[in-house]
């Protein structure tokens, strides 16, 4: 059939949420769909199969089209280590760490896999949906662009403009849009959407026919406030800076460390009914009646570990252990909490060796090469299955002497657990009711049992039903068609 790429007028604008409604309406149509994303820029990334990095919105979008993640999906992922640098995933795998100028100079570099990725992911299926990234009027980024229209003109696929109405200012950002961009680029959009509408849609009829005699593209439709969307792992940390603790129960805290990394760890967590899960922002102390603080993972863990100190939280966690309080410290978490951390190839900045926060009797060296893979196993106390997967550099060892805290499936061990405080390098072991159930138990907390998969699964239906209901969805395979 073809393919149809959504840009936005900005980041945010709810992208990877349509795109995975769309792939999951397209899939109940009984379509072979698959999602694609250029280029994305995330350190909440996921791992597939076959052992790649992807971005968490495209392994999502996988499962909104019913099939397995695979790098293809998502050929160019940028993972940022400071303000400045940015480890630059290719095909899965790492490829170079760069300066934001000297990505922006040879991003054009990557272009022909990105097309290549896309062919093979075309050849596959009925239709591929594909996201873009920020914004097409960032006309300052389009030379060399792989993410927006310079893939759209590339590959030749048409595109579907998304304005944000929530924020503001949706007319002027789609009109506008169509005023800065190159008339060349503003031929590939066919038509527009409107996202995040709050209330009766029809009050903003007059303002959708604004818009289409003003930019001259057609509108497919208005799409409402999506409840379901916050069922679903976000990929952006921005959504932590709204998440606040409600409801009764111990609370568990997580520090948000600059480069946070892979935090849908703790989305099952925050819909447990029975605990409190609260992100703790930058400049705010660890709560004092917390049950357990997690240290999560980080894109930099040197970095971040003087960030920890920095807030105070280092002197906040002793404060807690001396309470009684739990820790569990995950990938660059559980690296933290060791007594040193060695960078002797200067993988993450300049070569070091810190001192860690002191907690586990463990030491880590970084190296190049770099574990991603998904991973099945067992607590090693109580016997709970778990399945996860790993993504980190680097090489931590134990003391001798130290009780692991995992087993995996052939026979390897990961972490230490020294019962009050515990640490290893398995992301996702929250999904699992069983493995969860397993560590709200250490605070005196029954799960509730609920299948993390399953919640998702529902709210793509919810979000994909809802996406039919108000966007002319036959239209937009009509666009699709146009894909050369």
């Amino acid at each position: 059939m073809g393919a149809v790429m959504l840009q936005g007028t900005g980041s945010d604008v709810g992208k990877s949420v349509l795109v995975a409604g769309l792939c999951r309406a397209f899939s109940n149509r009984g379509l072979a769909v698959r999602p694609f994303k250029p280029q994305n820029m995330s350190n909440n990334a996921a791992v597939t199969p076959e052992g790649g990095e992807i971005g968490r919105a495209q392994a999502l979008q996988a499962i909104a089209a019913r099939v397995p993640p695979h790098a293809d999906m998502n050929p160019v992922l940028l993972k940022p280590q400071s303000d400045r640098t940015a480890q630059v995933i290719v095909n899965g795998a790492p490829a170079a760490t760069l300066g934001a100028g000297d990505y922006q100079r040879r991003k054009a570099e990557w272009l022909d896999q990105v097309l290549a990725a896309y062919r093979r992911l075309r050849a596959q299926c009925d239709i591929v949906v594909v996201e873009g990234a920020g914004s097409p009027a960032e006309i300052n980024l389009r030379a060399g662009d792989i993410a927006n229209m310079g893939f759209a003109r590339a590959a030749g696929v048409p595109v579907v403009l998304v304005g944000d109405i929530d924020r503001g200012g949706v007319i002027a950002s789609i009109v506008g849009t169509r005023a800065v961009i190159e008339p060349e680029d503003a031929a590939m959009i066919r038509a527009f959407l409107i996202n995040k509408f709050r209330g009766d849609p029809h009050l903003f009829d007059d303002g959708f026919a604004e818009i289409e005699r003003r930019a001259g593209w057609d509108g497919l439709g208005v799409v409402p406030w999506l409840p379901a969307a916050a069922r679903l792992p976000a990929e952006d940390a921005v959504v932590l800076d709204r998440a606040r603790a409600a409801g009764e129960g111990p609370l568990i805290a997580v520090p948000m460390l600059s480069r946070i990394a892979n935090f849908d760890d703790f989305d099952a967590l925050a819909h447990e009914p029975g605990v409190r899960l609260a992100m703790i922002p930058p400049g705010t102390p660890l709560p004092g009646d917390a049950a357990l603080v997690i240290v999560p993972g980080t894109k930099a863990t040197i970095a971040d570990l003087a960030f920890f100190r920095a807030q105070g939280w280092d002197v906040d966690l002793a404060a807690h252990v001396r309470r009684g309080g739990r820790v569990l410290g995950i990938c660059g978490g559980y690296q933290m909490l060791g007594r040193s951390i060695a960078d002797p190839d200067g993988i993450e900045g300049p070569r070091e060796t810190v001192e860690g926060l002191g907690f586990l009797p463990i030491a880590t060296v970084l190296a190049p090469a770099k574990t991603v893979r998904p991973i099945t196993g067992e607590h090693v106390e109580g016997g709970a299955p778990f399945s996860g997967y790993e993504i980190h550099c680097g090489v931590t060892r134990a003391d001798p002497d130290a009780s692991p805290l995992l087993r995996f499936a052939d026979g390897a061990r990961d972490g230490v657990d020294a019962g009050q405080i515990a640490g290893c390098y398995v992301h996702g072991l929250f999904d699992d009711p069983t493995s969860r159930g397993h560590w709200l138990a250490r605070i005196g907390v029954a799960s509730d049992g609920t299948v993390r998969a399953d919640v998702i699964d529902a709210a793509l239906d919810e979000i994909a039903e809802t996406l039919e209901q108000v966007l002319d969805i036959d239209r937009l395979m009509a666009i699709a068609k146009e894909a050369e």
